[in-house]
């Protein structure tokens, strides 16, 4: 479908001469990634160029995307902003709430059923401030953007940290918790921090079993989950022109995983092919005309070293299929040193799944790569020896590779399809098994495999690979075999090898869909009601925070000292707990209870400091803010990493938190933490962490003259009557010490507005 052609036109009518400005500011070529954050300056041009790293930026985003886990928490703070509409394109995607179990039919149909309430408001919500709506099955947000929205050199943010996804087609995309998306809805610019770059060369070209998914599954060995903090990626060379158009989605969509603001490709001829191909051929010929400003100048290509931060050189024609994990998505190994890493570390051998498609791995190319390694095993008499799962990303792939036979050839081998949402890849998924709680191993082209991320077991080993890579080691059923040299033997009892696998770019007979699940609001809904139920279990209208009462923070127990990885899962669980994203108080239960507490080792068991006895986390923060006192969190290193969840940030500022203090922040978590009201802070000696103690009670001083770039102090009250003093850092600007001082970033735009 053709969306927003005019907002394109006019983004492209004044491209050309922002970024001519832009060169003439810097004073030399430009990467693409400049040119866009450039042409996208809320204000006029500084005087001096923006300082990497170090300066915040307001910009202006062409578009806002939420899904429909992530929309409620947004949409009800934009009811109280005070617009009638949007002041930016925007749309909802009903995608986190289906669980995976039986199938498609059946699946959706439960859904349908169980989450009628929070639809129900999301469409009413959608059509009362102009928002396009998509509908349960419609699809997973990132691919119906991509199918849909995603444009070459514009910029959009959204409530999930895949939004990066669009990178694919040229776009500066970022992942931002739903009060950000509020500030751009309601019309205020959006801001973020200068990004530093990192680019990516490609040489070569990849051949046989190795996909886009590999470079990928590489740079996030190199990277590893923090290294792309802060930085926007930008690949480009000969390898990068030769993937297509949702290979570097992917690519893309995953960058997530490295901790990157956002990952973008250069305007070429696949993207143009793409764009036609999904019936935005007025927005190709628009960007055809502009492709040298859509793509970074001469010079950059030439000497990268010149533009870029940090530089990476792969070469695609020597690149190995990889499977990274398990536990965290940067342990990276090439299918060659795979089986050799199993045997020695012990992981369990037997494959029990295989699942494949997601936000990052659906396209039609992926598809048919992996259902060209299905219809072979067919043909070599081979069925699958692991369940094996496929979640199609949009209503417009599930039909085109209906009706192409693809998913005839996943389920000749025994494969299911599930219906078109995120499903196990979020934790939406009800597993068939034996034991919830028994170390086993499943391996999925998704993106994201911390403990617990896909089914809820602690012990559940998951790996990731390529769509092709996870089919063939579903057929083999052991995590041992190596698709590109090893035999299977079939049920004649013969000894046979799978062929590399085959793929097409796009479809030839082209997309087609019958029905893509796509609401648009009407002209005019200023008179529809938005009713919520006070006793819905679901959904809760929101209550302002309250805000900073002018003095130093004193006396604040800790809450807990959490040890080790500590992402947005670990702080505000998905799975089960998606039912209350949109009420507060009942999602608040599930607060950092998947966090391991840094003094006995246990997860969700803490001291309670007011009675000396253990309890959950949730009970304990519930019971300090019901005798009027807050408390502190501390933390290890990149805390807050994987989804954009702002919940992660509300829970704590709800259940009376004052401060986290953590060795170093994920970058979207921090700024969550900071919409909220919330003390973001890091120690200025990462030593510090280990002299907090279970039983201090802490002061933090020199709020009352907080300032950009001036340090706190903390004072650890220990038990034993001794303290110590610690200095902390921050990262606020003068803008966001407002936003703490009035309680939110939602206090101070209301009241301005």
């Amino acid at each position: 479908m053709l969306f927003d052609a005019d907002l394109i036109k006019s983004v492209y009518a004044k491209f050309p001469a922002k970024v001519e400005k832009a060169r003439q500011l810097l004073g030399r070529p430009l990467t693409l990634s400049e040119k866009i954050l450039y042409a996208h300056l809320w204000d006029e041009l500084p005087a001096i160029q923006f300082a990497r790293g170090k300066d915040y930026v307001n910009f202006g985003p062409d578009r806002v995307a939420m899904q429909d886990a992530t929309a409620q928490m947004a949409l009800l703070q934009f009811m109280t902003a005070g617009r009638d509409r949007t002041a930016v394109p925007s749309t909802v995607h009903c995608d986190h709430l289906v669980q995976a179990y039986k199938g498609a039919s059946e699946d959706l149909g439960l859904a349908m059923s169980q989450n009628k309430e929070v639809y129900d408001f999301l469409e009413s919500v959608s059509a009362k401030y102009g928002i396009g709506f998509w509908k349960p099955g419609a699809g997973i947000i990132h691919q119906v953007i991509l199918e849909n929205y995603a444009f070459p050199g514009g910029m959009m943010i959204g409530t999930d940290s895949h939004t990066v996804n669009a990178g694919g087609l040229g776009m500066i995309a970022i992942g931002v918790g739903g009060a950000d998306a509020m500030d751009v809805m309601a019309g205020m610019p959006w801001e973020l921090k200068m990004p530093s770059l990192i680019g990516v060369k490609l040489t070569g070209k990849m051949n046989g079993w190795t996909s886009a998914k590999d470079i990928i599954l590489k740079v996030a060995g190199i990277l590893t989950v923090k290294g792309g903090t802060g930085a926007i990626v930008e690949y480009f060379g000969e390898g990068a022109d030769s993937l297509s158009a949702t290979g570097k989605g992917t690519i893309c969509n995953m960058g997530a995983e490295i901790g990157a603001t956002t990952s973008i490709f250069g305007y070429d001829e696949a993207m143009s092919r793409y764009l036609k191909a999904t019936g935005r051929t007025v927005i190709a010929e628009m960007a055809d005309q502009l492709m040298a400003h859509l793509r970074s100048d001469d010079d950059v290509y030439q000497h990268p070293e010149k533009y870029f931060d940090q530089l990476i050189e792969i070469d695609l024609s020597t690149l190995e299929p990889y499977v990274n994990g398990p536990f965290t998505p940067d342990a990276a190994y090439p299918v060659s040193e795979f089986v050799k890493v199993v045997k020695e570390k012990g992981y369990p051998q037997k494959l029990e799944v295989g699942l494949i498609g997601s936000c990052t791995n659906s396209s039609y190319e992926d598809l048919t790569r992996a259902a060209s390694v299905a219809a072979q095993a067919k043909e070599k008499r081979l069925s699958v020896n692991a369940e094996f799962i496929v979640t199609p990303g949009s209503e417009q792939i599930r039909y085109t590779t209906e009706r192409d036979g693809l998913l005839q050839n996943f389920e000749d081998i025994g494969g299911v399809v599930m219906a078109n949402a995120c499903g196990p890849c979020i934790g939406q998924w009800k597993r068939h098994t034996d034991d919830p709680e028994r170390a086993n191993s499943i391996i999925t082209s998704f993106n994201r495999n911390f403990a617990k991320r896909n089914d809820g077991n602690p012990n559940t080993h998951s790996f990731v690979a390529s769509p092709e890579i996870v089919t063939a080691y579903a057929i083999a059923g052991d995590l041992t075999f190596n698709p590109l040299t090893d035999y299977l033997v079939n049920s004649d009892g013969e000894k046979v090898k799978l062929s590399e696998p085959q793929g097409m770019e796009l479809p030839p007979a082209g997309f087609d869909v019958k029905d893509a699940g796509y609401l648009a609001p009407p002209d005019d809904a200023r008179d529809l009601k938005i009713n919520v139920k006070p006793d819905s279990e679901r959904l809760q209208l929101l209550e302002p925070f309250g805000e900073w009462t002018g003095k130093d923070y004193e006396k604040l127990p800790l809450l807990i000292k959490a040890k080790g990885k500590c992402t947005t899962d670990h702080i505000s669980m998905a799975g089960p707990w998606l039912r209350y994203r949109g009420h507060l108080d009942n999602i608040s239960n599930n607060l950092l209870i998947g966090a391991i507490n840094f003094f006995n080792e246990k997860a969700n068991l803490v001291k309670n400091q007011l009675t000396g006895t253990f309890d959950t986390v949730p009970a304990t923060a519930r019971a300090y803010k019901a005798a009027g006192i807050g408390s502190i969190v501390v933390g290890d290193e990149n805390y807050g990493e994987g989804s954009s969840r702002e919940h992660a940030a509300m829970e704590p500022r709800h259940l009376g938190v004052k401060a986290i203090m953590v060795k170093s922040f994920a970058r979207i978590h921090e700024t969550n933490l900071k919409k909220q009201g919330m003390l973001a802070l890091t120690f200025a000696n990462k030593a510090d962490y280990d002299l907090i103690r279970e039983d201090d009670r802490i002061d933090i001083r020199g709020l009352v003259s907080f300032t950009p770039g001036k340090p706190l102090e903390l004072v650890l009250h220990h038990t034993d009557r001794t303290y110590q003093t610690i200095i902390v850092n921050h990262s606020y600007n003068e803008l966001q010490i407002e936003w703490f001082k009035a309680g939110s970033a939602l206090n101070l735009i209301r009241k301005n507005l």
